[in-house]
């Protein structure tokens, strides 16, 4: 008997499966380290674009298995006149390297490294990874415009392709029988009866003996009645709402520098949050000495000058939460981004309003030092850090720190901070 053994595998005919699973995990680390470099190398207002990936020749081989010359051979090896066990290999003539370097070649022939293009979709789930926002959790389940189709039993009409052959010969199966009990009842007495007739009862019996199996025959084998369809039915699939505060300082004490460095990590954040949660909302509120809600072009571009009242965000943020997102029904996220700097009275009352009405609604609170002097908001937020678990602090002072430091705030849960 001939067999045929067909191979349908994703990797493909003469592959070793695991050779090139070690092969994939190997370039999607090099994918991985490209994405790192270009954003270090490029604005985060530009983090979404895609990126060229290029990937060393030497590392697309693959191991393969081929077939031996085989049979039996006699092999004369020649001796070792020159060196005995201990003695040093001197160095190749010219400084070349055993086997000799690369050189180039005449024949217009050669094999360049594999680049390929990160689209902006693929980029940006590299990036993202191993990012997730924490502890985000259902406080309540709450309709959504978001639907999905369960069945919801059957009904007597609907389309062909819905037809539930099985139910439909039951239903008919059990009308038959309903329809002709009383019938073949009658009929078994009228067969009983006509044993012991004689004429002209007989004639009578006969006659209506017939006319019961005639009634019995014309029962329908199936009706339309008897037909049943599956039914679906779209029923909301619930979902959770969750809002994202970002407050930021513009006060006099934050020159450019410092507010490019916080805009990387806003912007950073609004990235990161519209990529993977489409059910948040995002509140912006900038602060000097007053506070205010603005819109995103505003949070990112607008220039003002001023002292430091920090405590103005967070009342502002405290009220737009009570008024707009109960806890009941929102789960809670804020960001601070500021230079440390604050009236000296006002960061005891940031302390307060943070820990006696900000952090008990929020999921988690995240605050970003622009600065490395560490100033008295500081000192007044670094009680908070060691006393509630979901607060964290840090301080990000160039341009290169802002990734790492975003991805020790942001890490999925059950990895521990590094």
């Amino acid at each position: 008997m001939l067999q045929s053994i067909i191979d349908r595998r994703l990797s493909g005919k003469n592959k070793s499966i695991g050779n090139r699973e070690r092969f994939l995990r190997r370039v999607k680390e090099q994918v991985k380290e490209a994405v790192r470099r270009a954003i270090d190398g490029r604005s985060i207002k530009d983090v979404e674009k895609g990126e060229d990936i290029r990937i060393p020749k030497k590392d697309l081989s693959e191991p393969v298995f081929q077939h031996g010359e085989g049979g039996r051979r006699e092999i004369v090896r020649p001796g070792n006149k020159e060196f005995v066990k201990g003695d040093r290999s001197p160095k190749p003539q010219g400084g070349q390297g055993g086997g000799g370097g690369g050189q180039a070649s005449d024949s217009g022939e050669g094999e360049d490294d594999f680049v390929f293009h990160l689209s902006r979709e693929e980029f940006m789930e590299v990036f993202f990874e191993d990012l997730a926002l924490p502890h985000l959790v259902r406080t309540e389940l709450t309709e959504q415009p978001e639907w999905k189709t369960h069945r919801a039993g059957f009904v007597s009409d609907g389309s062909p392709t819905n037809l539930h052959v099985v139910r439909s010969m039951r239903g008919a199966l059990s009308r038959r029988i309903a329809l002709g009990l009383g019938k073949r009842r009658s009929l078994a007495e009228l067969e009983e009866e006509l044993e012991s007739a004689s004429e002209p009862r007989r004639s009578e019996l006969l006659a209506e003996i017939a006319e019961l199996k005639r009634r019995i025959e014309a029962i329908p084998y199936l009706d339309p009645i008897d037909l049943r369809f599956r039914n679906r039915v779209r029923v909301p699939v619930p979902s959770t709402n969750a809002v994202m505060f970002c407050l930021m300082d513009v006060s006099g004490s934050m020159d450019e520098s410092r507010k490019d460095l916080a805009k990387r990590f806003f912007i950073l954040l609004y990235l990161f949050l519209t990529r993977h949660y489409e059910k948040v909302e995002l509140v912006f509120i900038r602060h000097h000495t007053q506070a205010a809600e603005v819109d995103e072009q505003n949070f990112f571009h607008a220039t003002e000058t001023g002292g430091t009242v920090v405590s103005s965000a967070l009342v502002l943020m405290d009220e737009i939460q009570k008024a707009r997102y109960p806890a009941s029904q929102w789960n809670i996220y804020g960001a601070q981004a500021s230079d440390g700097d604050n009236w000296h009275h006002d960061s005891s009352r940031c302390k307060e309003i943070l820990q006696q009405q900000i952090l008990p609604a929020c999921r988690y609170f995240a605050y970003v030092q622009v600065a490395e002097p560490e100033q008295n908001l500081w000192d007044e937020y670094a009680t908070l850090a060691d006393e509630v678990p979901h607060f964290a602090m840090r301080k990000a002072t160039a341009v290169n720190q802002i990734y790492p430091v975003f991805r020790e705030l942001f890490r999925k849960e059950g990895r521990a901070a590094a």
